[in-house]
């Protein structure tokens, strides 16, 4: 009973502590215009009980001018508190307009920082957190209507504050009428409060623990629309069995939040009859203190209108209190995103990039498992990359080149040995500094979907404004004509994904990401299959080029191709995380082992 007890306290100190850190939050985004609107809000709040006072003005007033006639000073008597409440009722529409107007800036800057922060933190977290479920399902959870439901939760506070004071300048109201009143008020609340906690705390159990069958829909949904699955959808006919896997997610999720809200209807039933009952019974009782003489008509119109309008603010406030609670729990998703900790960091005293690099870069038995598996995809790895020179790596699929890249470039770090460069360990070096000094082509270059210019300029964003820059990026790579061909030449829009654009080719984007990697002018540049998107004249072209492009740099090649290999000054075959086999290409076809038997299978299929 303790346990519970103190977890009840622990869940609901940390929802507070939430709620602290949204508000501070929403304050950071729009702290002026949140400063306003709870000024507003507090206008708001008070305008409804002078609205009552006057109705019993209004209505005593008209009880005794009733039998005077209709002379001037009569209907002034009257139209006095009536013209103030109609002036109450305009204040009333200005006010809503004003809270409207302002809450859509809020939404606007709100949303744009929430992103912010999620962008953030996206390409901040380590490559390898994009490989976990468990952080995937986190990611979508920070993302899923986070900004939209921050606003609605300072919405619903300030809805409950502004409710708050109403009700208290209510009950001010009502305490000559009998104490019990206002206490009957409060306590009829209790049982459906707790109802709305619990329910709202099923809810959210129930949208965390659905978090991955929704991102599966999502997929779903993404293969069926998306332009990237068009072809082989209608090709391989298989439409109907992705809409049957969608139809049979979304009709369990359907069913079990038909049963969420079956229960939170029967709960909401039973706390507003509760409500009901003393409604009813307040009302007798008033009716019989003015037949009895007690209070006045004045005093049944302001009773009648402060009891019901109390009973609606109280059934709001629970309303209020529930919401808080419940999108406190679905914020609190953000904040656990944001306090996801990289693991790939900079050192407490980080070391220079050396000025010129004269020996290269060394793996020194390296011993590397990913993250979740047993079996290591290196083991005692040694591999020398020498400064100036171009080594390309061969070896068939899972020989672990791809592996090499990623520890290269910090995506992970090993779990035993070190990557060194001139003798100093790749962990001494600030991480950014370590990876502006290389530039890597990988396997599959992501379509950036703007300009030509723009996508090369992406190789190093800082030097965005040098064309000429730009232009020879663009000839080193051999994709200079294609570009000044089209429509706009280089502002031309790639893809189709946006109005004007043109799509290229599968060669013709890996030529464009060559000249975004050129365009780096990094010391060390790491090309994974540069060529395979390309036909064998596009490649022939783009070999000629390529000694003197790498001429002053360190370059690693990752290729299948032997007719790149051969243009390496080391070629080191790798098999099972091992380096098997090294020389140059000579030298690798007199040894007669695995280089030379792939060289010829390889020859002699390309002959035919």
């Amino acid at each position: 009973m303790q346990v519970k007890l103190f977890k009840k306290l622990r869940n609901s100190n940390k929802v507070l502590f939430d709620l602290r850190k949204i508000l501070v939050l929403i304050w950071q985004a729009s702290g002026y215009w949140t400063l306003a609107w709870i000024i507003l809000l507090l206008l708001q709040g008070l305008l409804p009980v002078f609205s009552l006072a006057l109705t019993r003005q209004a209505v005593n007033t008209l009880v005794i001018v009733a039998g005077k006639g209709t002379s001037t000073a009569n209907i002034y008597q009257i139209l006095i508190p009536v013209g103030l409440m109609a002036a109450i009722l305009l204040l009333g529409e200005i006010f809503n307009a004003a809270a409207e107007w302002i809450r859509t800036v809020q939404s606007e800057l709100l949303q744009d920082y929430i992103n912010g922060l999620i962008h953030k933190q996206s390409v901040t977290v380590d490559y390898s957190f994009y490989e976990y479920s468990e952080y995937n399902d986190k990611l979508e959870r920070a993302r899923e209507k986070a900004s939209g439901r921050s606003l609605a939760l300072l919405e619903n506070i300030g809805s409950l504050l502004q409710k708050t004071i109403t009700l208290l300048a209510i009950i001010i109201v009502l305490l000559p009428y009998g104490l019990l009143l206002p206490i009957g008020l409060v306590v009829s609340a209790v049982p459906a409060f707790y109802i709305l906690i619990h329910l709202n705390k099923i809810q959210y159990k129930w949208s965390r623990r659905t978090t991955t069958t929704r991102r599966r829909l999502s997929y779903y949904d993404m293969l069926l629309t998306s332009n990237t699955t068009a072809a082989e959808i209608r090709l391989f006919d298989f439409a109907n069995y992705f809409q049957s896997s969608y139809q049979k997610l979304r009709q369990r999720l359907r069913t079990e939040q038909l049963q969420l809200l079956k229960q939170q209807t029967i709960g909401r039933f039973g706390a507003v009859i509760l409500i009901l009952l003393l409604t009813g019974g307040a009302l007798l009782w008033m009716g019989r203190q003015v037949l009895l003489g007690i209070f006045t008509l004045g005093d049944l119109a302001l009773f009648f209108q402060a009891f019901n309008r109390a009973q609606n603010i109280v059934k709001a406030i629970l309303s209020n209190l529930g919401k808080i609670y419940r999108h406190s729990l679905f914020v609190s998703n953000l904040f656990e995103f944001l306090q996801i900790q990289p693991k790939i960091i900079d050192p407490p005293h980080p070391v220079p990039i050396p000025s010129v690099l004269e020996r290269g870069i060394r793996f020194r038995q390296v011993t590397f498992s990913y993250p979740g598996t047993q079996k290591p995809v290196l083991k005692n790895f040694d591999l020398t990359l020498p400064a100036g020179k171009v080594v390309a790596i061969v070896g068939d699929n899972g020989a672990g080149k791809s592996t090499l890249i990623k520890l290269l470039c910090r995506f992970y770090d090993p779990d035993t040995g070190s990557i060194d460069l001139d003798g100093i360990d790749l962990r001494d070096f600030r991480v950014k500094d370590w990876r502006r000094l290389i530039t890597v082509l990988f396997q599959s270059p992501i379509p950036y979907h703007t300009t030509a210019s723009e996508n090369i300029a992406l190789g190093d964003i800082s030097n965005t404004s040098s064309q000429a820059d730009i232009k020879a990026a663009a000839i080193a790579s051999g994709i200079h004509n294609k570009i000044t061909s089209l429509p706009a030449g280089y502002n031309t829009m790639m893809g189709k994904l946006f109005p004007e654009g043109t799509d290229l080719s599968g060669g013709e984007w890996q030529r464009l990401a060559l000249a975004r990697a050129f365009f780096r002018r990094s010391r060390i540049m790491i090309l994974d299959e540069p060529t395979s998107a390309m036909d064998p004249w596009s490649e022939q072209d783009w070999l000629e080029r390529f000694r003197s492009l790498a001429r002053g740099r360190t370059a690693v090649v990752i290729t299948h191709r032997f007719t790149l290999a051969m243009q390496a000054d080391i070629i080191h075959v790798m098999q099972s995380g091992q380096i098997m086999e090294s020389g140059s290409h000579n030298e690798l076809l007199k040894q007669d082992g695995f280089y030379a038997t792939s060289w010829r299978s390889q020859m002699q299929t390309s002959s035919l």
